[in-house]
Formats: structure tokens, C-alpha cells, sequence
């Protein structure tokens, strides 16, 4: 419609402002719309996996243990078998925490979104508390707390019977942070049976210099945690094996990570070294951090995608 004819229909200025007015508006609208829609086609190509916690009895332990799982986002809808990752907590940690403090389902979903992980159900079993409360802590077995005979005799099984898993060491992996990242070492070292790959964050590999003795009374949960972990040095593991030792070794993927601020640094560098020095293949990264929930959220980037490269295909 040319402008004159479109002057003449209405009767004076003001009602022709108004309807540009009302044009611009309507152009307004239709761009909110397409936004809109496009916003939703993001949410749709996102799918996320589903998040469940649930508890088990244990009979090594004499008490229920709590767990939560993620569930790949076709889980229900299909009856495909999935590889697992077993992640672990650190000290005064839960069964929730990587959920809640490192947010690993958004890192999940996003990486499966985009290719760069493949489906799998992630689980963290519930090895501590705070120890203010009377909690217990640790994946050692010690004195009142048989924790690692409970995972591997009863956790796992139940697991891995109760959700579509693929049962074997090349579909198996394990992770986990400070005190779980030394519980992921240790169990990887001397269960490579049973593992194809291990990423250990901030890992507790042994009691540092000087914390040998955090507590006065030797019964305490804390004395017995420590001395648990040096007993099972993961450190020492390395630099004692044997050349059947070292070949168990070299059947499972590694990966250290560990902040240039953290604490463990050092304890974290001995292992390498030690790996190193026995002809074991094992990828280390420093990156700047401590020890600290952003950083372990900030490994989940690398993790995952390792954990998926280590799956059998």
C-alpha cells in the first residue's frame, strides 16, 4: 500500500502514528516469538538423565548406606546395557555430593548432548560424613568399619544386578576426589581386574609429612582413617611392585589431576614419579587450583570424555 493512500484512509495524523505504532509492536511480538521457539528447541535438544538416590543393607557393615545414581537420559525408554562409573567422594563428603557441590549430571548431560561423552550411569556410594557428627570416613577396611570388603562384596553386586550395567572391566571405571581420589587409586591398583580406567582428583595418595598423628586418642575415627591410608599407600604400591605388579598396572588408564595450590600436590607428584619410574603409562595434569569444589567440578571436563575414550567400543 503506497503512503498517500495509506494517509488518506485515516482520518488525521495521530491515527496514522498509531498505527505504526501497532505495526511495530506486532513486529516486536513475532521476533519474541521466534526467540521463544528457538530457546525451546535448546531445552528439548538438551535431555537430561535422571538423578536417584536410594539405600542399601549392609551385612559387613550392619547398617544401611545410602547411593545416588544418574541414569542416562534413554534409560527408560530402551533396554540397552550401559558401562559404569563408580565416583567417589572426599572426607565429611556423601553419596550426593558430587551431585550437589560438583554438579556432575549438567557436565553429564551437556557432554552426551554434544558427543563428546557417551551414555553411562555414574554412582557414588555414601563412605563418610562429618566426622563431628560421629560419622564414619574411609574406603579402607579398618577397626568397626569394613568398608572396602562392603563395596566390593555387596556394593557393586547389588549395582550391577539391579541396573542395566555392563558387567565387565572393560566397561567399568572409577573416579573420585581428595580422600575418594586416593580410595580410586588404591582400589585401581589392586583391583585392575576389575577396572579399565581411574582419574584420580586431588588424590590423598598417602598422609602428608607431619599429619601422621592428627589425634591423641589412637581410637579415633580420625586416627583410624589415617593410619588406614598410609597403610594402603598407593604411592609405595608403585615403588614396591614387582614385574607382575607393574603389567596389572599398565591394564588400567590413568589419570592424576591436582591443583598447583593444593596440599596434595606433592603427594600427587611422588605417584607420578613413581609410575614413571616403573614404565607405567599415566597422564598428570597441574592445573591452577587448590583444593576446592571449582576445581573438581572443572576436572569433570576432562574426566568424562577420559573415562568415555577408555570404554571398550
Amino acid at each position: 500500500m503506497k503512503m498517500e493512500y495509506i494517509v488518506l484512509f485515516f482520518k488525521d495524523i495521530k491515527e496514522l502514528k498509531m498505527f505504526w505504532k501497532l505495526r511495530f509492536c506486532v513486529y516486536c511480538l513475532l521476533a519474541f516469538a521466534f526467540v521463544s521457539m528457538a530457546d525451546a528447541q535448546d531445552v528439548t535438544w538438551i535431555r537430561h538423565g535422571k538423578i536417584v538416590t536410594d539405600s542399601i543393607y549392609s551385612k559387613v557393615l550392619k547398617t544401611y548406606r545410602a547411593y545416588t545414581i544418574y541414569l542416562p537420559k534413554s534409560y527408560d525408554g530402551t533396554q540397552n546395557k550401559y558401562p559404569i562409573l563408580y565416583l567417589l567422594h572426599g572426607m565429611t563428603g556423601i553419596n550426593s555430593s558430587w551431585f550437589e557441590g560438583e554438579h556432575v549430571q549438567d557436565v553429564m548431560d551437556q557432554f552426551v548432548a554434544s558427543g563428546e561423552a557417551c551414555e553411562m550411569i555414574i554412582v557414588s556410594p555414601n563412605a563418610g560424613g562429618r566426622l563431628e557428627d560421629g560419622c564414619w570416613n574411609g574406603y579402607f577396611n579398618m577397626p568397626g568399619w569394613a568398608y572396602e570388603d562392603f563395596f566390593y562384596q555387596e556394593f557393586i553386586p547389588y549395582i550391577e544386578s539391579h541396573y542395566r550395567v555392563m558387567a565387565d572391566k572393560r566397561h567399568r571405571a572409577i573416579a573420585g576426589l581428595s580422600m575418594g581420589g586416593g580410595g580410586t587409586t588404591s582400589y585401581a591398583q589392586r583391583h585392575s581386574d576389575m577396572f579399565c580406567a581411574a582419574y584420580a582428583m586431588s588424590a590423598l595418595m598417602d598422609i602428608p609429612a607431619g599429619n601422621e598423628h592428627p589425634s591423641d586418642d589412637p581410637n579415633s575415627k580420625m586416627m583410624l582413617l589415617t593410619k588406614s591410608v598410609m597403610e594402603h599407600s598407593c604411592i609405595k604400591y608403585v615403588e614396591d611392585a614387582d614385574e607382575a605388579r607393574k603389567e596389572e598396572l599398565r591394564s588400567v588408564k590413568w589419570f592424576i589431576d591436582c591443583g598447583d595450590d593444593d596440599f596434595l600436590l606433592d603427594r600427587n607428584i611422588e605417584f607420578v614419579q613413581a609410575m614413571h619410574k616403573a614404565q607405567i603409562p599415566c597422564e598428570f595434569r597441574v592445573r591452577d587450583g587448590a583444593h576446592t569444589s571449582e576445581y573438581w567440578h572443572s576436572a569433570l571436563y576432562t574426566c568424562l570424555p577420559f573415562v568415555t575414550r577408555s570404554f571398550a567400543k
